[in-house]
């Protein structure tokens, strides 16, 4: 499939790869990925680890929809020591911090991050990119449009994959000159998109795999999930791992998770299946 290199820390994935959410953030939308106090943190991480979690993917700041922005030095004040922390305990991990400001993300890959998890795909902060290119790690490059705070607004589109598609081809093309090897394409689900869009994305998924990226699909209990089915963050897994598994037939190459086992199991029986399925051809 493909192989990531965070800095010498190589993740070569033969399967799909599992990406765990922790936020260190007071008010992410689910509460069963927030963590503000060190022991609880490093339990889930070890947690996650064990349930077979590839990366793990480090927040200081919400992304939910509305959600008012964090200056980088509160962000930092949240990722960076936590990071260290991780590090220190579990020093094989690959750690992936998910910010769109670039001095976090230097910091954090001088402090052991492996990978940057931008949501705004370098438009937030025009530095990101030939930062990202000069420290060498992969760079997730997602499609929002607008910030957090104003996305549900921006939610227009004549096309929505279409969209898409050209975002990633004109962002590729700058992730490439910017020096940055390893890139990670991700629709951004829930960003900027109603919940039509967010399936119609999921359905036609496999249409970006021919830039020849990785596919990040993130859909982990958001509000496509709950609110079709008219339940809470909390009760999202099992809709979760139906997205998930559509994701899988569709091309995903990472699901990021709030749920580490639950992705791993639909990942392994999704392998069996495509080893019967091939058997037969």
């Amino acid at each position: 499939m493909f192989t990531l290199n965070g800095r010498g820390k190589l993740l070569a994935a033969g399967q799909p790869l599992v990406m765990g959410i922790i936020n260190s953030t007071p008010d992410s939308f689910y509460g069963g990925s927030r963590f503000t106090d060190d022991n609880a943190f490093l339990r889930q991480a070890e947690a996650m680890l064990q349930d077979g979690a590839d990366i793990l993917d480090i927040g200081g700041q919400s992304t939910r929809p509305g959600a008012a922005p964090v200056g980088e030095e509160e962000e930092l004040r949240r990722v960076v020591p936590f990071i260290e922390l991780l590090l220190r305990h579990f020093p094989e991990a690959f750690i992936s911090v998910d910010t769109w400001y670039s001095r976090v993300a230097r910091e954090a890959v001088t402090a052991g991050a492996s990978m940057i998890n931008d949501v705004s795909g370098g438009l937030q902060d025009p530095a990101m990119l030939s930062v990202a290119g000069r420290l060498g790690v992969p760079y997730v490059c997602m499609h929002m449009k607008g910030t957090p705070a104003t996305m549900n607004k921006e939610a227009i589109y004549t096309d929505v994959t279409r969209a898409v598609l050209d975002f990633f081809i004109s962002r590729v093309e700058e992730c490439r000159a910017a020096g940055i090897h390893d890139i990670i394409l991700d629709p951004g689900m829930g960003f900027a998109k109603t919940h039509r869009h967010n399936l119609e994305l999921l359905y036609n998924l496999s249409v970006f795999r021919m830039l020849g990226y990785p596919i990040l699909l993130g859909v982990s209990r958001k509000s496509t999930i709950y609110k079709l089915l008219n339940i809470t963050p909390e009760e999202a897994l099992n809709g979760t791992t139906v997205l998930n598994t559509l994701g899988l037939i569709n091309g995903a190459d990472i699901l990021r998770v709030h749920d580490v086992r639950e992705a791993r199991q639909a990942i392994v029986l999704m392998e069996a299946y495509k080893e019967k399925e091939n058997a037969h051809h």
